[in-house]
């Protein structure tokens, strides 16, 4: 630590540090444009310059470290003279367009320009024109003549991303920042240059000139798309989401989010939303009040009971759903006497209930990661911010190494990779297994032999310190993954490493909370989507794309006597009898557990959509109606407390329910070929909000198959 004086006091700095982050610590505002806190310092803009005692000149705060005793001041007539004489210089080539700028209200130029912008302008040339670019559905480049060229687009796709899609062309003023060779932009994580960019250069598309930032209304949510729990600001007017960004937590996303949690909000505002409760009476679709569709559904649900018995009777739920939703829906079908309630929708194995699997570690720690053994995953599309903080540990020196279908571009270069079937990843894992017993001469768990890949990544997981053997969403749903799970135990016991799951949905690990599976010999997901059902309720998802039966299960539930759907969206009319509109997570509270198994609660952003209601109401006035007892919630905070037993506030999942044991001693494991392929969704298709998203349905990812896990051959 060295301490210099800034501004008149005191501070310590660690020793290499540049004097941006000093005044940071000290809370001291800079002004600046090109410096990030998250991206390598360029010092382009010069806005930052501040008055160094002894130095001939102003220097840049980002780019002059801090050394012992070293005098800053920021606001001293050398420093306003300076930073002022820059702002003039940016201003020269600026359109000064801001009433009209979509930007306005939020631009950071705009703001710094009241403070050290003059009252008048001795430029009396013609200001250059950039002509704009049309790089993808998402982001536009519309004015670019606004752009101040502090590269922090083009360091945030070559440093966080990790694909470098813009670039600055040409010298001096006829530098631009552009794509090559008329390329589009189609990075998973796009839309957080729109947040960086200090400027209105990079605006959202779908958002453009739809409201001015100071009409809208912001208000705290949690994204329910992947694990992660990506916090964001939802904006709103007039009861409308009309845009979503970041809201910054180090531990979860820190000010990052994927274009997935950015844009999908689309879909809320679509025609394709259920406004009402709907019943198919003679082959037709009849809307109707709450009170009869509920009475149909409860005395529907009665009557099979009596005639079929309560196994007849099941839930498919979506790990999607909330924390209350699915406690309440679990509650509901155990009331009526059934076991049969699963979120398992894209399993083919289904394991007994027991310890709730998770991550295994923190979603920070895996920016420190020393080796990695990523098993089964296209991490980059199924879990992008999980993908750029595995980025980061690479970028620290971190070896990854993965077994997969095939080779993906992650953004890194894994350090070793073995690329085979996923119907023989099980054996692949033995291999690995057997290359560690072999270093460390102890027995394997499965003789096999080890081939060179599997040595290759065993001597990689037995070097470094901080380890993690993380099982994607393909290996989750792999019909040996139990066996995945076991080998992967045995390795993390020998080898130091932590062993955890991705997990697939916002939703996962608190699904397993909420006892949204079989516990007592119930039917899995798989076995009800084989038939054999008489009524089934469907919370929050579509069989035909969110489960590993895929088109057959339209035929197999359209086999059932009575099919209730609860959807905020126009989904499964084909096969279903009763549709009721629940609320997407902007319209109703609850809460979602993240893949470290973080308990995050949130409010409704919006009112419910003409009809539409909260599905945990929805579930509570059925199970009233039904006459069953437990359910006299006037909140979703009494649900959670129920499940939790203490205050929201200090709730989660007990410590000691987390866990992903399955020790290769308990469990038979199975190394032979299958021929069952993993059932996993593509970046896009992974749940009915992000498929009814217009703009990223346009994006290139959504074009292609090039997300899709396929298979090599053996």
């Amino acid at each position: 630590m060295v301490e210099i004086e800034l501004d008149g006091k005191k501070v310590e700095a660690l020793e290499g540090s540049m004097i941006m982050h000093a005044a940071e610590q000290a809370g001291t505002y800079i002004p600046h444009f090109c410096y990030h806190k998250k991206l390598s310092i360029a010092a382009n803009c010069r806005m930052c310059l501040v008055d160094v005692e002894k130095m001939p000149k102003p220097m840049p705060a980002c780019a002059t470290p801090v050394s012992q005793g070293m005098i800053v001041r920021t606001k001293s007539e050398k420093a306003i003279k300076a930073q002022q004489s820059v702002m003039e210089f940016l201003l020269i080539n600026h359109p000064l367009d801001c009433p009209i700028c979509d930007q306005g209200g939020e631009c950071q130029l705009q703001d710094l320009a009241v403070g050290y912008g003059g009252s008048t302008s001795r430029y009396e040339e013609e200001k250059r024109v950039v002509f704009h670019k049309d790089v993808g559905p998402l982001i536009s480049m519309e004015e670019m003549s606004r752009c101040i060229h502090c590269t922090r687009c083009v360091r945030f796709g070559q440093e966080v991303a990790g694909v470098m899609e813009l670039g600055m062309s040409h010298r001096g003023e006829h530098a631009e920042i552009e794509t090559f060779l008329g390329q589009t932009i189609d990075s998973e994580l796009s839309g957080n240059m729109i947040d960086i960019c200090p400027v209105g250069a990079l605006t959202s598309k779908p958002f453009r000139y739809s409201a001015r930032t100071w009409e809208l209304g912001r208000r705290k949510s949690v994204s329910p798309h992947d694990s992660t729990g990506a916090n964001l600001i939802v904006q709103v007017k007039n009861n409308k989401v009309m845009r979503v960004v970041p809201l910054e937590n180090e531990e979860v996303n820190e000010c990052w989010i994927s274009d997935r949690d950015r844009f999908s909000y689309e879909a809320l505002n679509s025609t394709e939303r259920l406004t009402a409760p709907m019943i198919k009476h003679g082959g037709e679709w009849k809307t109707v009040d709450w009170q009869t569709a509920l009475e149909y559904v409860a005395n529907g649900l009665k009557q099979i009971k009596a005639d079929h018995g309560a196994a007849s009777l099941g839930a498919l739920v979506s790990p999607q759903s909330t924390v209350e939703e699915l406690f309440l829906a679990a509650g509901l079908m155990r009331g009526l006497g059934s076991d049969n309630i699963d979120y398992r929708l894209r399993h083919a194995e289904f394991e007994p209930a027991g310890q709730v699997r998770w991550l295994g570690t923190s979603i920070s720690s895996l920016s420190n990661l020393d080796r990695a053994l990523i098993v089964g995953s296209n991490i980059r599309k199924d879990h992008p911010l999980f993908a750029q903080r595995i980025r980061q540990a690479v970028r620290k020196g971190c070896d990854v190494n993965a077994i997969n279908s095939i080779a993906i571009d992650a953004t890194y270069t894994p350090a070793n990779a073995y690329f085979l079937s996923s119907s023989h990843w099980s054996k692949a894992l033995a291999e690995v297994a057997a290359a560690v017993a072999a270093s460390k001469g102890i027995d394997a768990p499965v003789a096999v032999s080890a081939t060179e890949a599997a040595k290759s990544i065993a001597a990689s997981m037995l070097s470094g310190e901080r380890k993690a053997i993380l099982l994607g969403n393909a290996a989750a749903h792999h019909p040996q993954a139990s066996s995945l799970l076991a080998l992967a135990n045995w390795i993390g016991q020998q080898t130091g490493a932590s062993v955890g799951y991705l997990t697939e949905a916002g939703n996962t690990v608190g699904a397993q909370w909420a006892g949204a599976q079989p516990a007592q010999g119930g039917l899995n997901a798989g076995q009800m989507l084989a038939g054999g059902l008489k009524a089934v309720i469907l919370l929050n998802n579509e069989p035909e794309f969110d489960s590993a039966a895929g088109a057959k299960a339209k035929a197999v539930l359209g086999q059932a006597q009575m099919v209730v759907s609860m959807n905020p969206f126009k989904a499964n009319m084909d096969f279903c009898d009763v549709i009721l509109p629940i609320s997407p997570f902007t319209e109703t509270s609850g809460s979602y557990v993240n893949a470290e198994g973080r308990l995050q609660s949130f409010h409704a952003v919006v009112k419910p959509l003409a009809e539409t209601r909260p599905a945990w109401k929805v579930l509570r006035v059925l199970a009233n109606m039904l006459d069953l007892p437990g359910f006299d919630f006037d909140a979703s905070t009494d649900v959670l407390h129920k499940l939790t037993g203490q205050s929201a506030a200090l709730g989660g999942i007990p410590v000691e329910k987390l866990g992903n044991s399955a020790k290769a001693a308990n469990v038979t494991i199975d190394i032979s070929e299958t021929n069952i392929q993993p059932v996993t969704a593509t970046i896009y298709q992974i749940d009915g909000i992000v498929r009814r998203a217009s703009s990223l349905q346009m994006t290139a990812d959504a074009r292609s198959t090039l997300n899709t896990p396929l298979e090599v051959n053996a």
